[in-house]
């Protein structure tokens, strides 16, 4: 396997001045009360980007980026600086991000797990946005491997993940199933749902529906063991979907049902209500039921739109309106 190696950026004067202060500082012991603030704000800041709270995000790995810094904690150093340069390529400011990535690549070091594997994870994101997609994937495969025999489960997930997203399908399925096997060798019972689930989707969007059945039926197991009532419901529609792709249209119907809809109606979510009333249009039209399957993609194109459809999926969208337009048409003949 091909690595990608990152070539350090040449380092100036100032770069020098504050590598040496760095060190001086980490051959003394560091305070613990330093070292758990650092590693306390960094958590804090990991659930507030998980939230999609940027800013906010920012200032905490700043702070404990200061106290690693003080404390002599280089891993929690890296952390935070890498993720200082996340927060701008999210929003996609990356040249102020390029230049806090380069500040974590100063300090980078393989024997602190914990440091390095958050480099490399911001560091193949860098390059994937780059669209340098096969520096990205080596980095990536470099991060799995890495992750894997440090026993870090979530970020060898993480890094599994994003080999399947810069990949192609081959490779998606094969990174899908490395990341399930970390998710069980570590117990992260929560990721086995989304897991099977992309899975399942990868199976689908290159026709493998048999194979997506089998893979929606694990998914719906788990989120139906770890998950929220909302993913336990995508669990039961993700697979009527699946099984109405592979043919069997009376196991679709089984789970495709009105007592489905009126679960997602219970939410309040528009969107899923809609994906809903497709399925039960697009079994209709299986059945040859043309009046029922029109009736319910028209409910359908009002739940989506409802849903903002026509701005995150303009193409969907509209080929579900010449679904519509079609049985019009031949409601006419």
């Amino acid at each position: 396997m091909k690595i990608y190696i990152r070539v350090l950026p040449a380092i100036d004067a100032l770069a020098l001045v504050f590598m040496f202060s760095l060190t001086s500082v980490s051959q003394e012991t560091p305070s613990m009360e330093a070292r758990m603030s650092a590693s306390s704000l960094i958590s804090q800041a990991d659930s507030l980007f998980n939230s999609r709270q940027y800013d906010q995000a920012r200032d905490l790995y700043m702070q404990a980026a200061d106290n690693a810094q003080a404390a002599g904690d280089n891993s929690e150093l890296i952390e935070a600086y890498a993720m200082i340069a996340r927060t701008y390529l999210t929003v996609d400011n990356k040249e102020p991000g390029r230049a806090w990535l380069d500040k974590a690549a100063l300090y980078a070091r393989k024997g602190e797990p914990l440091g390095w594997s958050r480099y490399l994870g911001v560091r193949g994101r860098f390059e994937w946005k780059d669209n340098q997609l096969e520096k990205a994937s080596s980095t990536f495969k470099e991060m799995y491997q890495y992750c894997s025999d440090n026993k870090l489960y979530e970020r060898a997930i993480d890094a599994a993940h994003m080999v399947a997203i810069v990949g192609g399908p081959e490779e998606q399925v094969e990174w899908g199933l490395k990341g399930i096997k970390e998710a069980e060798a570590g117990n992260v019972t929560r990721w086995l749902g989304p897991l099977w689930n992309n899975l399942g989707w990868t199976y689908e969007s290159t026709g493998k529906y048999k194979e997506s059945v089998e893979a929606y039926i694990k998914a719906r197991e788990y989120h139906y063991k770890y998950s929220d009532e909302k993913s336990k419901l995508m669990a039961d529609w993700a697979l009527g979907h699946a099984y109405r792709l592979n043919g069997q249209v009376d196991s679709a119907a089984q789970w495709i049902t009105p007592d489905l809809l009126a679960k997602f109606e219970t939410l309040g979510d528009d969107e899923f209500q809609g994906w809903v009333f497709k399925e039960l249009g697009e079994i209709a039209i299986l059945r040859s039921e043309p009046d029922s399957a029109l009736a319910f993609l028209v409910r359908a194109e009002e739940k989506l739109r409802a849903a903002d459809m026509p701005n995150w999926d303009a193409e969907g969208f509209k080929k579900l309106q010449e679904q519509i337009a079609g049985l019009k048409g031949k409601g006419k003949e």
